[in-house]
């Protein structure tokens, strides 16, 4: 029977054969405390534990890690301020401000160590060109992953074809002429969705996810989410030919064909602004991503610079003695690249205004764009070439060539990608350009690889930094600064107003002390005394600008005259 009692006990896996017993373990008995005598409870005092008794050993580099200074000033991005600040609270708050961006400029310069992906460029044979390297020997020599990111899609029925890349280069957008638009995951291949409006399409561009796209359509600009449903049709952005959108202000600027320059912010719904510019058909359009800037390129040679605060152009440049066809401006919003109808490419430093570089192109270029490290492609008809180290010193011959079986209509570098994608009449080519694409993304700003959380996330806190539109200025850093001119004025007219100035020190009145030590006499003292350092100060700065002019203009040596003893006796 189960269970009995004669029967033997199953014999558990820890107790076979030739296995030693375990010793038995002491216990600890437990000694009683004796009770404090004030009746008080007993605490435990526990004593700080040293680093030798945990491993064994002393760290070798005790402290925060330490980052060179060259390194720490490419991140630095708030600069002290120079002077004095009189008040407590406003001089409280820009310390702290300061402490945070030097701190923030030491951890990205910790974590700049970390980033270990470099960009590489293609390199020749002995006495071999690059530009001689046709795509198919560049897909072939790099890995399968990069190999699938070289295509092209043969799309002959509603091209030519204009293009645009996300701000993380995950989703690719394309137009035709003819009405037809997609957006696909261009990594995975997977179509997002693929519509044709019907009607001929002058331009189209992501705006702040790739969640919404803007296309420009023959009459009205209308707005669609990526699954192809219209959101919205608006009808005062009449004829729009070119399109750029600035993130950090959530802006999609247009230029019409009318010659106008519009701003909608995206986030509202709303016109900012409309502006003139009288300079005709506008059909080359760029921006600069540092200070969102708009260049516009006209048919007299001229480029023009726009805000959307002010109704004349900021800065006009004559740059070609023809049309201009093209511009372009590198990411770092310093060089500007322009083409025209001379066949000439001129490169700009937009600081100051002048022209640095100049190079003749056999048909000159029809579209341009700068790469994040710096390369310029060129769409010549049928050729597209890339220019490598073009700002430092102009090359005879370009970095890689690729001919295209139709003229190009479009042309993007994809952002942290080596990819550059071409828009032609016959469809769409991606090309590989090594070294064209940032490595190293940060995944708090722009990330690939975020998930359908992360995007809600940030475009949450996207729209809560948003940039308004009245800060968009050539030159961000007056942001920062004081207008002492303006202050000085405001001021006068403050003083002019109220009859006497506010901020001027009244005349000294002595506090009263406590009884018994107060008296006429000791107020009048220390009246006096405050009266009297008052007027040495005074006197103080005068001899001080007099001892400086004289410095400035020293007086001639006057000639000593010789004196009698009976001189004092003379009237």
């Amino acid at each position: 029977m189960a269970g009995g009692a004669g029967q033997k006990r199953p014999q558990r896996y820890w107790e076979g054969e030739g296995r030693q017993p375990e010793p038995p373990q002491q216990v600890d008995t437990l000694v009683p405390k004796k009770p404090r005598q004030d009746g008080g409870r007993m605490e435990k005092k526990l004593e700080p534990r040293s680093r030798d008794q945990i491993s064994g050993k002393v760290d070798p580099f005790p402290g925060a890690a330490m980052a060179p200074h060259e390194r720490v000033e490419k991140f630095q991005r708030v600069t002290k301020l120079k002077g004095k600040v009189s008040k407590k609270h406003l001089r409280h708050q820009l310390t702290l401000q300061e402490e945070k961006a030097e701190a923030a400029a030491l951890q990205a310069a910790r974590m700049d160590l970390l980033l270990l992906e470099e960009p590489g460029f293609l390199e020749g044979e002995e006495g071999e060109d690059t530009c001689t390297i046709a795509q198919a020997d560049i897909a072939d020599a790099v890995d399968l992953a990069a190999s699938a990111k070289s295509f092209e899609l043969r799309l002959e029925q509603f091209g030519p074809y204009r293009v645009s890349y996300t701000r993380n280069g995950r989703h690719l957008l394309l137009g035709g002429r003819r009405g037809h638009v997609a957006a696909l995951d261009w990594h995975t291949k997977a179509l997002m969705c693929e519509i044709s409006v019907m009607e001929y399409v002058t331009d189209l561009a992501w705006l702040h996810t790739e969640n919404m796209f803007a296309v420009a359509q023959r009459q009205w600009l209308y707005v669609y989410d990526n699954q192809g449903v219209e959101l919205n049709c608006l009808k005062r952005f009449h004829r729009v030919q070119r399109m750029e959108f600035l993130p950090y202000h959530f802006l999609l600027a247009t230029a019409s064909e009318t010659g106008f320059l519009q701003y909608l912010d995206v986030s509202v719904g709303k016109e900012v602004a409309t502006l003139c510019t009288k300079g005709g058909r506008l059909g080359v359009m760029a921006q600069n991503p540092a200070n969102a800037i708009v260049h516009l390129g006209h048919s007299n040679g001229t480029v023009t610079l726009w805000s959307p605060n002010i109704k004349e152009p900021l800065v006009r440049m004559l740059c070609h003695r023809g049309a201009v066809r093209a511009v372009a401006v590198d990411p770092s919003g310093t060089y500007m690249a322009t083409s025209g109808l001379d066949r000439k490419l001129h490169i700009y430093d937009v600081r100051a205004y002048r022209r640095l570089h100049s190079l003749l192109l056999p048909t000159g270029a029809g579209h341009l764009d700068f790469s994040q490290r710096g390369l310029l492609g060129a769409a010549c008809q049928e050729v597209v070439q890339v220019y490598k180290d073009i700002l430092v010193c102009p090359s005879p011959k370009p970095y890689i060539c690729h001919a295209l079986p139709r003229p190009a209509h479009a042309l993007r570098f994809c952002p942290f990608e080596d990819v550059l994608g071409v828009g032609h009449e016959e469809g769409f080519a991606s090309l590989l350009v090594p070294g064209a694409g940032e490595p190293n993304f940060d995944a708090m700003e722009i990330n690939p690889f975020r998930s359908r959380k992360q995007r809600q996330e940030w475009e949450v806190k996207a729209l809560l930094e948003k940039i308004p539109s009245e800060l968009i200025s050539l030159d961000p850093g007056q942001l920062g600064t004081v207008d002492a001119v303006s202050l000085e004025l405001q001021q006068k007219e403050r003083t002019a107003r109220l009859g006497y100035d506010p901020q001027a020190k009244g005349k000294f009145s002595p506090r009263r002390r406590q009884k018994g030590r107060d008296s006429t006499g000791s107020r009048l003292k220390r009246k006096q005394k405050v009266a009297a350092e008052q007027q040495r100060t005074a006197l103080r700065k005068s001899l001080a600008k007099d001892s400086a002019r004289e410095l400035e203009s020293p007086r001639e040596a006057v000639p000593a005259v010789q004196r009698s003893v009976l001189d004092r006796f003379r009237k």
